[in-house]
């Protein structure tokens, strides 16, 4: 029989994995560089963290190693964000709806 904790435990592993699913659909629907890091990034991360909650339920014994790997995921996901978002800027600059890169003008300016 199945107690209320397996139950939990495969809850969050199904909201887990039903975040990872939206976020793998974002990837691929979204029209821009920023949305799409923003889907590949936030929606990963949610996924990823539920998916380890529900590991901590199913297996208690395991806990810390999985704390641990949380935070690492909450660590680098939004690192390797940032990332990927500086080469993609260096590369192709980021282009609003009428075509101007609002980030050039900042990014240009002397400092004094």
């Amino acid at each position: 029989m199945i107690n209320i904790i397996e139950i939990g435990g495969y809850f969050f592993i199904f909201l887990g994995i039903l975040f990872l699913l939206l976020s793998s659909i974002g990837l691929l629907r979204m029209p821009d560089t920023i949305s799409r890091m923003h889907a590949g990034t936030k929606a990963s991360t949610l996924g990823t963290i539920l998916v380890i909650i529900g590991a901590i339920f199913l297996a208690p014994h395991l806990w810390f190693k999985l704390i641990l790997l949380a935070l690492f995921v909450l660590l680098t996901n939004p690192l390797s964000a940032s990332i990927v978002a500086k080469s993609s800027y260096n590369r192709d600059g980021f282009l609003n709806k009428s075509g101007v890169d609002d980030m050039k003008s900042t990014n240009n300016k002397e400092v004094k």
